[in-house]
């Protein structure tokens, strides 16, 4: 927290330790049990919008966080958006300072910005957060607001869960400055009478786990999330409300209303042949697999067409890019080059080999469009290297970036945490290989025995004589590997 002038016992000046009272007498914090939206399970949880309703104590929230960062230079303020707007505005009119409003996505009328107000290129803008747990979303809202020209090198919170939220913010170019921690808002509970010994141990503990280096992704982060056997059992529309990724929860949404589990990777060479293929199992799948880069006449309009036809048959698109460079390149292969694939494919993917700066550089372009991404964390391959340690790295960074990461490509389940999608490559009705060493394994094995949730298949279906027929039977067979995995 910033330094004050005198501070108690608990390290907080009394102003704070009154707001903290404050704050739990109208029930922005609760104890108990509470299913976080990353599926953790956690013993406390704040809900800041109540403030919304209490104009002395939004006001006060407002003077805290402005006496740690009065000392920064700024010209416009920034909330993220949405609990954190009625914060920015009350500095704004206590201490007459501009502000900006940035949009969750851009409207598609009218000036389609961002960010909306009044500011110069180049103004300093202060982004204010109510709580902050990844980073992810004050990262999120810094792009967005150094697209539209402004500076942005620090930002303050209310409340930092200690969850490594400030090295990641960091690691954007950005300070971060918190008014609390978890800690310290228990630490001044316990002292005030209003938390027993055993609630506040139980908080101390669960912050103690989850603290994590956002650098140190070699370690994995310990998830308290139920045990196997009972996630195994969660059915997908279960386990779409507890996705960070918005596309991810969408995903899962979609394959229970069709009952399908099945992705078709369409490996084809020329775009009509792959528009062709989407017209007659797009019915039939959840997602439809592409790699662009292997037609001789790739156009836009083709992407446009595609598009198309997954609104058509609700399916999602999955760019099979395999993205391998630094967070920079990748960031313009992604939104731009030749294929544009931000533009028209909801899902890509990336192997890890640079480190966790590839998500970064991809989610910069992909958040902003609600775009996910999956990590290869596993190849169907004889002889492939994806395994043991990689394997272990690729899902710690996972779970360092659960807001633009929605899962793997791996052969079989690898994390606990139900927001998370695996999709299985190398399926077929009969387990076997082929002469370059893919190795097929079947619906019943990849959906029941390895616990994947989708099912990929190539040749499988577009080589066969009736692609449609092909994906119905597979689609079933995935369907009845599936509901006999949640009895």
């Amino acid at each position: 927290a910033g330094s004050m002038a005198a501070t108690t016992g608990n390290g907080v000046s009394p102003s704070i330790e009154e707001l903290v009272v404050s704050l739990h007498s109208i029930g922005a914090v609760k104890f108990g049990s509470f299913k976080l939206k990353s599926g953790i399970t956690s013993p406390v949880y704040f809900d800041l919008r109540v403030t919304v309703s209490y104009p002395k104590i939004l006001a006060q929230i407002g003077k805290e966080l402005w006496n740690i960062s009065k000392d920064v230079p700024t010209d416009v303020l920034c909330g993220v958006p949405y609990t954190a707007l009625p914060f920015a505005t009350a500095i704004s009119i206590e201490n007459d300072v501009p502000m900006v409003v940035r949009r969750k996505e851009a409207k598609d009328y009218g000036t389609k910005k961002m960010v909306e107000g009044v500011y110069e290129k180049g103004a300093k803008c202060l982004v204010i957060e109510d709580v902050v747990t990844s980073g992810a979303s004050v990262l999120e809202t810094s792009v967005s607001l150094r697209e539209e020209g402004l500076t942005v090198t620090d930002a303050v919170v209310l409340l930092d869960r200690e969850q490594g939220g400030p090295e990641r913010i960091a690691s954007g170019g950005v300070k971060l400055r918190s008014v609390l921690t978890v800690s310290s808002f228990i630490a001044v509970l316990e002292a005030k009478g209003k938390l027993d010994k055993p609630t506040a141990d139980s908080v101390r503990k669960f912050v103690s786990e989850m603290q994590f280096k956002a650098k140190d992704v070699s370690a994995v982060i310990e998830d308290p999330a139920p045990a196997p056997a009972k996630a195994a059992r969660m059915k997908y529309s279960e386990r779409a409300a507890l996705c960070k990724n918005e596309l991810a929860g969408k995903l899962l949404s979609l394959m229970e209303a069709k009952q399908s589990n099945l992705s078709v990777a369409a490996d084809l060479n020329t775009a009509a042949e792959v528009l062709q293929l989407a017209d007659k199992v797009g019915p039939h799948v959840c997602v439809l697999k592409t790699h662009v880069d292997v037609l001789a006449d790739f156009t836009m309009d083709f992407a446009t067409q595609l598009a198309a036809l997954a609104e058509k048959h609700n399916f999602l698109i999955s760019e099979d890019r395999k993205f391998a460079d630094i967070g920079n390149t990748v960031a313009m292969q992604y939104g731009a080059g030749v294929y544009n694939i931000a533009e028209w494919s909801h899902i890509t993917n990336a192997h890890t080999v640079p480190g966790p700066g590839i998500i970064d550089g991809l989610a910069q372009v992909g958040l902003p469009k609600g775009r996910g991404c999956l990590l290869l964390a596993e190849m169907s391959s004889a002889g492939t290297l994806a395994e043991g340690e990689y394997t272990k790295k690729t899902v710690a960074m996972a779970q360092a970036r659960p807001d633009f990461v929605m899962g793997f490509i791996s052969t079989h389940k690898l994390s606990e945490d139900p927001g998370m999608v695996h999709m299985t490559p190398g399926v077929q009705l009969e387990s076997g290989s082929d002469a370059l060493g893919q190795r097929y394994l079947t619906p019943e094995v990849v959906l029941g025995e390895r616990g994947s949730d989708i099912i990929i298949v190539g040749r499988g279906v577009y080589k066969a004589a009736d692609p449609a027929k092909a994906a119905i039977e597979y689609k079933k067979r995935g369907w009845d590997a599936y509901c006999m995995a949640t009895q």
